[in-house]
């Protein structure tokens, strides 16, 4: 599982926290086109404490699909304040059925193991804590 917060941001990790505690990610960024289309893809495991940060240059509706991703995750929808506003829980591995982040203003998608957002306790209005949310009156300063 993830381990405790740590004490300043991080380009590899995220720092989650809500009612239910906090909790760090380390995390492959995904940044660009090509980062972002290969996401995931034919992976047959992640570490527990492992992610996958999708970044957006602008607030945007965000849509994700499972081709060729081979484990379930959870994705969590996170808008420009660092702010998780949906939770899409246990994905379908190889479904290439749209995944909606159910906003237009979205900035960002975290990826995590399926079924963990659950088992946590992590729900939307948990707090992101991270670079990419800098200079954007971010809920949790870095």
């Amino acid at each position: 599982m993830a381990g405790a917060a740590a004490a300043k941001c991080s380009d590899t990790s995220v720092t989650l926290r809500g009612d239910w505690g906090q909790a760090r990610f380390s995390v492959e960024i995904a940044d660009d086109a090509g980062e972002r289309a290969q996401g995931l893809m034919h992976r047959t495991s992640l570490a527990g404490s492992a992610g996958m940060l999708f970044i957006y240059e602008e607030p945007q509706p965000l849509s994700f699909w499972m081709r060729n991703t081979l484990i379930p995750l959870d994705l969590l929808f996170i808008d420009s304040r660092g702010v998780v506003q949906h939770i899409h829980h246990n994905a379908v591995p190889l479904d290439e059925s749209p995944l909606e982040g159910g906003s237009d203003a979205l900035l960002a998608v975290l990826e995590i193991n399926g079924g963990l957002s659950a088992r946590m306790g992590i729900t939307p209005g948990t707090e992101l804590r991270h670079p990419a949310f800098a200079g954007r009156n971010p809920a949790w300063h870095c």
